[in-house]
């Protein structure tokens, strides 16, 4: 029958793809598709966009690396996630030495057009953080001591 409301379309099953078809780039709620990354505004952070990765079974947010238009563009190509290293200066795929890449699944972009959230599949042993971790989102701020909370307006 016909979809009721937004929930669910939230639990319908997210369509695979594999190395060999370039994953689909999509544009809010209702995916409307996004066919070139001319359109992404790399111009706010000097050529790169955020890219947030999530794990397209569990929905956890897996990690946050950059990407310029080449990484951008090598993803969409080969299906593994590709990201500009702001330090080393060059490309590089997520798990190239490690071999815990990730296989892209859908691309989506945001309202702005400057940042995308990567659905992915891990591969490998499948941690994603130079640390060992599944996550690079492991660790969490605690909460600030009483005599530190900030004063109520």
């Amino acid at each position: 029958g016909a979809l009721r409301s937004a929930c669910e379309v939230a639990r319908l099953p997210v369509a695979r793809t594999h190395a060999t078809a370039p994953p689909t780039t999509r544009r809010g709620f209702f995916f409307e598709p996004v066919e070139q990354t001319k359109d992404m505004d790399f111009s706010k952070l000097n050529g790169l966009i955020p890219a947030v990765v999530q794990d397209v079974s569990s929905n956890e947010v897996l990690m946050v690396g950059f990407m310029n238009r080449e990484a951008l563009d090598l993803t969409r190509r080969s299906g593994f996630a590709t990201f500009f290293s702001r330090t080393r200066g060059k490309l590089w795929m997520k798990g190239e030495t490690s071999g815990n890449t990730l296989t892209v699944q859908q691309i989506l972009v945001d309202c702005d057009d400057d940042t995308v959230l990567l659905r992915v599949t891990r591969n490998g042993e499948g941690n994603v953080c130079h640390t060992g971790e599944r996550s690079c989102f492991y660790r969490a701020l605690e909460a600030p001591a009483d005599d530190q909370a900030p004063s109520t307006p």
